[in-house]
């Protein structure tokens, strides 16, 4: 355990380092062996925190994130929420804890935009919507835990794209951007609920076709 600690403590003083080059290198080896400089760290070093390289310490910093993130609603009061205000709460400190880092969440979208990093994009996004989604209390099993989980990567993802340019004072357009493709999501869920109850009304011979 102490040995993981270690290795753990060493992951996060290089990728704090690294971030201070990203924005100029990228999520690249050139970062790195910079990031690992600055840390004192020999290769061996390097070696044994990201064997995988760039792209694995950029892996464990959206991982570490997702965990900040998880701290810091264990902190609010979800609970006296809406699942609607629950979800907006979680990804507006999602990207509040990114701001400061905001050029090399740029630059970690174009590497991940390319054919061969596109599985490692996709499980990041999962993993952070589910996050989002289990701090917002989901206690679903069923196929809506998939469904719910799809929606919002579309919501999330279009709602990063639109930050990353956001100029406003305090992120308010992305709020406000937020907020309207959250509305969309409600109305599709609702409509969703009316078919259902409707299909629920059908006569037996169109069964298969209800459960389809």
């Amino acid at each position: 355990m102490q040995q993981d600690n270690h290795l753990i403590a060493e992951k996060r003083a290089l990728l704090e380092a690294m971030l201070i080059h990203v924005p100029f290198d990228g999520w690249t080896a050139k970062a790195m062996a910079q990031a690992a400089k600055d840390c004192g760290y020999e290769p061996g070093q390097l070696a044994r925190a990201f064997p995988n390289g760039a792209v694995e310490a950029l892996d464990f910093w959206v991982a570490e994130t997702d965990s900040a993130m998880l701290r810091v609603l264990e902190g609010r009061d979800l609970a006296a929420m809406k699942i609607r205000e629950r979800v907006r709460t979680a990804v507006l400190v999602r990207l509040e804890l990114a701001a400061p880092h905001r050029e090399a969440v740029r630059r970690a979208l174009s590497l991940e935009a390319l054919p061969q990093h596109a599985p490692r994009a996709l499980q990041q996004l999962y993993r952070t919507v589910d996050a989002i989604w289990y701090a917002a209390g989901d206690t679903a099993t069923d196929f809506n835990f998939y469904t719910k989980r799809m929606l919002l990567a579309g919501v999330y993802a279009a709602t990063l794209m639109h930050w990353l340019d956001d100029k406003s004072e305090g992120f308010a357009s992305t709020a406000a951007f937020l907020d309207r493709r959250l509305a969309d999501v409600m109305r599709i869920q609702q409509a969703k609920g009316k078919l259902g109850k409707l299909l629920d009304r059908l006569p037996s011979p169109f069964e298969r076709v209800r459960r389809a």
